[in-house]
């Protein structure tokens, strides 16, 4: 089982940056796809991008393609989600989590969750 803790989150204003981590423990980390989901007030969980376990393949969501990149460093157990451009409409709970496959955007094909830091976007 692998233990996630996201960090970075906080408030910023509109066409801002931020860069969330997710630091993981546990062997197997290396070895599994991983994903950045988040969770506006009162909406659903949402996928926002995934990373194989290289980091080779990428994927976004379509409302963050070309604003948000995700990366991961294998041998600090660390998975990055750098956001530029923020909008008010990307202030949500953001988590990592542990990917079953490579390509889903679908909760029920990652395992490990964290429990989520906050960004905020004024506008």
């Amino acid at each position: 089982q692998v233990q996630l803790a996201e960090s970075g989150g906080g408030s910023v204003q509109a066409g801002g940056s931020v860069r969330l981590s997710c630091a993981a423990s546990g062997r197997t980390f290396s070895g599994t796809p991983m994903g950045w989901f988040r969770q506006a007030p009162g909406k659903e969980r949402e996928f926002v991008a995934g990373i194989s376990r290289s980091g080779g393949s990428l994927y976004y969501a379509a409302s963050v393609k070309g604003r948000f990149t995700i990366s991961r460093d294998n041998a600090k157990n660390t998975v990055y989600l750098q956001m530029n451009s923020l909008k008010p409409e990307d202030t949500a709970l953001y988590y990592c989590a542990t990917g079953v496959r490579f390509g889903s955007q679908r909760e029920v094909d990652y395992g490990s969750w964290g429990q989520g830091t906050h960004v905020t976007v004024s506008a």
